[in-house]
């Protein structure tokens, strides 16, 4: 199990296991198509601000 933390203005936000799955399947499926990231990293780190 992926562990899933949002923190949004300095909050955090609490999110359900669902949530947690999609965001971060997404996430690490994007991420693994890049060239230089290795398919074992541990940590993915991940701002966006607006």
């Amino acid at each position: 199990m992926m562990e899933v933390k949002l923190t949004i203005d300095g909050k955090d936000i609490e999110i359900n296991n669902f949530v947690q799955k999609v965001l971060a399947g997404a996430v690490v499926g994007a991420v693994g198509t890049l060239k230089g990231v290795e398919e074992d990293c541990e940590e993915i780190l991940l701002k966006i601000k607006r």
